[in-house]
Formats: C-alpha cells, sequence, structure tokens
C-alpha cells in the first residue's frame, strides 16, 4: 500500500457496520496533509418543489460502503497517491436558507486555506453559489462543468434571489465563473417560454440539451469540453436529476427522457486531465427511492470525480 487513507474492505469488516463515511474512509477534523476533503451539505430549504435532499449526504454515505478502492474500467487507484478523509458534515442553518450560504461560503473559505479539493455531497443545488463565490476568491473565476436537467439561471423563486433555481444566473452576475468556459449538459423538460434557456446561452453558456445527446457517447463530448478548457481551473457540479428518472428517482424535479448512468460514466471519466479545483453532487433526495440507488449511483459519480483528479495513480 502507499501509506495514504484506504477504505475499509469488506474482507476485514462487513459492509453493513463501521463508519459512515464516504466509502468508510477515516473521518479527520484537520486538513493538513489532505489531497481530497469530501464533506456533507445536508440542506433542502433551497428547494422548491420536493424537499429530502438534507438526508442526501447520510444515504450517499451509507450506499458508498459498497464501493471499492480500484477503477476497474479506467485503471485508476485513487487512494494510491491522493490523501482523501471525509471531514463529516458542515452545520448549516435548517432555519435560515440565507444563513446557510453564509455558512457554507465561510465553511469553503476555511477549507480553501489548506490543500485539500473539496468533494461535496448535497444538498439541494443552492449550496453550489456560495461554494462558487469561495472559490472565486481563492481561483479567480472558474470554468463550469455543470449537469443538470435545469439550466438554474431564473432571476428569482417567489421573489428570493438565492435559490437552487438561480445558482449560476447569480454566479454570472457576480462573475465567480467565465462564461465563455460554462458547459451545461443534459437540459431538458418543460419550460415557461422559448426563451428559458436563450438568455444565458447569449451569455457565453454553451449548452448541450439531452434530447441531443439520446443514443449517443459522451466521450467525445468531454474531450471536446477538456480541450476547450485546458489547464484552467474548473468546479464539476452534478446534479442527480440530469439522470433519466428511470436511473434516478430519488430527485426533488425529475424530468423524463434524460442522461443515462452509463452516459455519466462516459462524461465523467472524458474529464481527465482537468485541473479540476472542486466539484460537487447535489439533489439526492432518499425519501423518493427507498431502495436506495439513487444514492448508490450518487456515490459511485463521486468515486468517479476522484478518480479523474490531477495526480491520480493508474495501476
Amino acid at each position: 500500500m502507499s501509506g495514504k487513507n484506504q477504505p475499509i474492505s469488506g474482507n476485514d469488516l462487513a459492509r453493513f457496520s463501521g463508519p459512515n463515511t464516504f466509502m468508510r474512509l477515516p473521518s479527520v477534523n484537520d486538513l493538513a496533509g489532505l489531497d481530497v476533503a469530501v464533506l456533507g451539505v445536508p440542506m433542502d430549504i433551497g428547494t422548491s418543489w420536493r424537499s429530502g435532499t438534507r438526508f442526501g449526504p447520510k444515504q450517499v454515505r451509507s450506499e458508498s460502503a459498497m464501493l471499492r478502492p480500484y477503477n476497474l474500467a479506467t485503471g485508476a487507484a485513487p487512494f494510491d497517491s491522493l490523501q482523501v478523509a471525509d471531514i463529516g458534515d458542515l452545520a448549516i442553518n435548517t432555519f435560515s436558507l440565507s444563513d446557510s450560504l453564509r455558512i457554507i461560503a465561510e465553511s469553503y473559505d476555511a477549507i480553501l486555506n489548506y490543500d485539500a479539493m473539496p468533494l461535496a455531497i448535497g444538498g439541494d443545488h443552492s449550496i453550489t453559489l456560495p461554494i462558487l463565490r469561495a472559490m472565486a476568491r481563492r481561483h479567480g473565476p472558474v470554468a463550469l462543468i455543470h449537469v443538470d436537467a435545469h439550466a438554474d439561471v431564473n432571476e428569482e423563486m417567489f421573489g428570493v434571489r438565492e435559490t437552487h433555481g438561480t445558482v449560476f444566473r447569480r454566479a454570472h452576475e457576480e462573475g465567480l465563473i467565465n462564461p465563455s468556459k460554462v458547459y451545461q449538459i443534459g437540459l431538458r423538460g418543460t419550460g415557461y417560454g422559448a426563451d428559458d434557456f436563450a438568455e444565458a446561452a447569449a451569455w457565453g453558456f454553451q449548452q448541450f440539451p439531452a434530447h441531443e445527446l439520446w443514443g449517443r457517447s459522451l466521450s467525445a463530448l468531454s474531450g471536446e469540453i477538456r480541450r476547450d478548457i485546458g489547464k484552467l481551473p474548473t468546479y464539476v457540479t452534478f446534479d442527480i436529476d440530469s439522470l433519466d428518472p428511470s436511473f434516478a428517482p430519488g430527485t426533488g424535479t425529475p424530468e423524463i427522457g434524460g442522461l443515462s448512468t452509463m452516459q455519466a460514466l462516459e462524461l465523467i471519466r472524458g474529464l481527465k486531465g482537468l485541473n479540476i479545483v472542486g466539484a460537487d453532487l447535489v439533489e439526492v433526495s432518499p425519501p423518493y427511492d427507498t431502495s436506495g440507488n439513487t444514492a448508490l449511483t450518487g456515490a459511485n459519480i463521486l468515486y468517479e470525480l476522484l478518480c479523474v483528479l490531477p495526480g491520480v495513480a493508474y495501476r
């Protein structure tokens, strides 16, 4: 072994026991020496339809006990070269969205004082706005890979300007993201009008609607995005509702006709070589999928993101 933290093996301790950390990695409070810090943001007060994402981090961690350290498809062995640990959940204010967004931003400012790349388990998509605020303070405007059924560029929702459906309008207005390096993948569903996505496209956002991706491998698309971004600092946000509800029913705002889990794997694996400085997996709502499959899928997506980070070892 490399001397790095390793997930507890199912041959050493049964997978239904042990710590409820991501992949049963060590739980730590000190970020010194970490390459990746996995954290939960158990929040659903930014949602507009079905709630339940406050339970997302707990169940994603629970389902992640099934994962093993070696990626058979790609040869990636992230725990051989990266020091990864679970730093627990952020202590959000469950009665106040605005205060929770402040807490997230301040927590990320503290995390980014270290060299650890934060990998967040949501929580609803409103968590990504304060994360991007902290990212921009550290890295400047970042390139953004946004995998989602929805563009999340509303002006407001019920008069509120910071919700899960307004994230990327606010991020654009505040200069947190590089608009010509924003890629929105999997967009679909019904809308309020023909211009629902047009305004963001005019800002420079590159949009890839789900219906244009049906039946296609996404490996080529990943390659194009990777070449377009180059070495710019990149943030990846993956909303589980980008997947078709047949693959991931446990989410707050499901839309039919989405991506498959196979396409998601192709997309993420094709990002290898990017300078990924942070990522999140959001909108897993366990009450709407009692089988646990949505959380299991989310755990696998987080693992695949680990496998394409800079410095990952291959066997």
